[in-house]
């Protein structure tokens, strides 16, 4: 069966996650000589091999790499007033590499799996992970769903609808139920890497948009934001501060030198620093009186979300600081339910915001393959540590259940260890003269394990 897609899944160079532009800017000032590999990898076994989809991703990978940005949308960026005119001017002579990717059929051990590898200057091949994921993933749904295309998006308009009834009803009891001093509820769309089609995700976010504005606040796909004149929501994500690991600062104090060089690019805004790239607790160890006041707030994307959010309040607390001037987003798995919860839990102390992604962008009733990029390898010249991403295992609590969803969970990798929960690109940054035959989910490094970075109640995985 051949796959040749009528309309190519990627449009616009705009058709990714605001925070890797905000990651490009500060790298490209930043580190603008590293070199990086960026792998990408299915993490659950799909209804047929990847690697069938190899011609067809091959050619949306030379689309890609024939467009650049235009001056609208450029003039869109400019806009952004954290976006820097020499970032923009960069921009409009930009245009991806077909010599840096490569996607073939594995071999061998790899048989059957679909092999992508984006390898080169990091701000040459970082920007191409979410465009990767997205079409992987739409060309994985075109196949799967091929001749039922009408009955797959009835159903997905039918969760889409149930879901909207579920948050109007839930925002109109929150005055009644947790006072009128209660945070508002408020969500985002975090659905581009691995939503069903990128028209499905243009009209979920229309639909959210017109029917629910007063919770639906944004969208991490700048060019849905920019075409429904919503906010682009993003800041950090991993690669960031997993990048100052690799460039000389010492290993204990990268996660200090990551949030001082985003304070000094960004000077106040995008204030919503990621915690869990080494684990909750050293990052509090880090996140100083200094950097709790100079950043707006926190997000989570592994672990308990009640004990890691009882974690930020405290150590709040512990500082000195109301935080109810400050911000939690939670932002790992959720569906409907659980953001709603989470709220009752914590909007009588705290702001809230709620990332949602596959349960907006790919709950059609097809279960998703678990896509994600990984980043291998990362360079600076004569420079360098081997680095890994300890990442806590979530934890579901039995108080907070969650609304039927596609399943998305991780299948254990090879040497049998705990599966890994979510798809992304799982990070982990190392100098490429170095080779590790370990499996990709588990190594920690001597100097992680130094400051104690796993917390009793978790096993550390990449992501």
């Amino acid at each position: 069966m051949k796959d040749v897609p009528v309309v190519p899944v990627i449009g616009s160079l705009l058709e990714t996650d605001l925070y890797k532009f905000t990651m490009w800017q500060t790298l490209l000032h930043a580190f603008p000589a590293n070199d990086a590999e960026y792998r990408f990898v299915c993490r659950n076994t799909p209804a047929f091999p990847l690697a069938e989809l190899c011609d067809a991703v091959n050619r949306e990978l030379d689309h890609l790499c024939t467009l650049n940005f235009s001056d609208e949308e450029l003039s869109y960026l400019g806009g952004l007033r954290f976006m820097k005119p020499d970032f923009i001017d960069f921009l409009r002579v930009f245009r991806f590499q077909r010599r840096f990717i490569e996607a073939r059929q594995g071999e061998g051990a790899e048989s059957g799996q679909l092999v992508i590898t984006a390898r080169g200057p990091q701000v040459h091949v970082m920007g191409f992970e979410i465009f990767v994921l997205a079409i992987v993933n739409e060309l994985y749904f075109r196949r799967l769903c091929a001749g039922r295309e009408h009955e797959v998006l009835a159903e997905g308009r039918a969760r889409l609808n149930d879901k909207i009834a579920r948050l109007r009803d839930y925002a109109a009891s929150v005055p009644a139920a947790l006072g009128a001093e209660a945070a508002p509820f408020e969500f985002f769309d975090f659905g581009l890497r691995r939503r069903f089609s990128g028209a499905w995700q243009d009209e979920v976010v229309a639909t959210l948009a017109r029917e629910i504005p007063q919770v639906f606040k944004g969208s991490s796909n700048v060019e849905l934001a920019r075409r429904h004149g919503l906010l682009a929501i993003g800041t950090m994500a991993h690669e960031y501060l997993q990048t100052f690991q690799a460039v000389g600062v010492q290993l204990r104090l990268s996660q200090r030198a990551a949030l001082e060089g985003w304070v000094q690019e960004f000077r106040g805004d995008l204030g919503i620093a990621l915690t869990d790239v080494i684990g909750m607790d050293a990052f509090l160890a880090d996140f100083d009186l200094y950097f709790a006041k100079l950043f707006d707030g926190l997000r989570h994307d592994s672990g308990d979300p009640i004990v890691w959010g009882e974690k930020a309040l405290a150590h709040y607390a512990a500082l000195r600081i109301d935080p109810r001037g400050k911000r939690l987003v939670f932002s790992d798995g959720l569906d409907t339910a659980e953001a709603c919860r989470l709220h009752a839990h914590f909007a009588r102390r705290v702001s809230v915001g709620f990332g949602i992604g596959t349960h907006l962008s790919n709950d059609l009733g097809p279960r998703a393959a678990e896509h994600r990029h990984e980043a291998g390898a990362l360079q600076r010249p004569a420079r360098g540590q081997a680095v890994r991403r300890a990442r806590q295992d979530p934890v579901r609590r039995p108080d907070l259940p969650r609304l039927p969803a596609p399943g998305l969970r991780g299948e254990a990798c090879r040497e049998g260890v705990k599966p890994c929960s979510r798809s992304r690109w799982p990070r982990s940054i190392r100098p490429s003269a170095t080779s590790r035959a370990t499996c990709a989910c588990t190594w920690t490094p001597p100097a992680a394990r130094d400051m104690k970075a796993r917390s009793s109640s978790s096993s550390p995985s990449s992501r």
